[in-house]
């Protein structure tokens, strides 16, 4: 994923990310421009997801949703799967979405999460968490299963409460959008995501969502960079990039970037 810029000029591909076989099912994340294309391109299934999560009423975020919901049910022939949105993308809130249309959210089952609430799939738990970005109701997800913890930001802005939702994490995904100390309102730089990691400690952190200009400088030298302050392994995110988390967790499961 990136910033609008990288998305308008596809220099990142922006078709969110997909965790599979956690408890058994495999769950895509912000499924923006491409997404439907960039999975069949690196040899998944979009048929064989269960569960679509939308953070946020934002292009880069949510474009492909519908189509991935017709994927999910086969053509709408089928009730089957399960899309959790924020309010914002199910309801619409203010100026800000509705993002999927009626007829989209007819078939599968449909979970609106605001900051705080919970869905809970047989040992999978899904929590929403807090953000500041230009989206009032965006939500970050933390996906937690057999004492394995997955959390991911979303967009938003560093604020000192941001490492108590995501307290416990295993592996932090977070939206890094400039270099260094750089900042844009409601998005994290480098600097934030370093201060976050070092709160969180969790066992690996990605950035991902990198904005044009981050892009163009080396992220994979600020990786290092915040590596070495921080002892956490760092990932700048990759296109097609996929991560296996058995070194995290027994089930074994996997992390694809699109």
């Amino acid at each position: 994923m990136g910033d609008d810029f990288a998305t308008i000029t596809q220099r990142r591909m922006t078709g969110g990310f997909r965790i599979e076989n956690i408890d058994g099912k495999n769950i895509h994340v912000d499924p923006g421009p491409g997404a439907l294309v960039r999975t069949y391109q690196f040899g998944l299934n979009p048929m064989k997801v269960n569960i679509l999560m939308v953070s946020h009423s934002h292009t880069d975020h949510y474009t492909d949703a519908e189509v991935m919901l017709e994927a999910m049910t086969k053509g709408m022939t089928r009730k089957k799967g399960t899309v959790i949105g924020s309010r914002s993308v199910i309801d619409g809130y203010e100026t800000w979405g509705p993002c999927i249309s009626k007829y989209h959210l007819s078939k599968p089952e449909v979970v609106v999460l605001e900051d705080g609430d919970h869905k809970q799939f047989d040992n999978l738990d899904i929590t929403a968490t807090k953000t500041i970005h230009g989206d009032p109701k965006a939500v970050g997800f933390k996906l937690e299963y057999d004492n394995f913890t997955i959390s991911y930001t979303t967009d938003t802005e560093y604020f000192p409460e941001l490492h108590k939702h995501h307290e416990g994490a295993d592996v932090l995904i977070a939206s890094v959008i400039r270099a260094g100390s750089e900042r844009i309102r409601g998005h994290m730089s480098v600097d934030d995501f370093e201060v976050l990691v070092k709160e969180v400690k969790p066992k690996l952190a990605i950035m991902t969502h990198l904005g044009m200009k981050f892009i163009m400088e080396y992220p994979e030298r600020e990786a290092q960079r915040v590596e070495k302050n921080t002892g956490i392994k760092i990932i700048a995110a990759r296109d097609g990039m996929r991560i296996d988390l058995d070194d995290f967790q027994t089930k074994q499961p996997t992390l694809d970037e699109f």
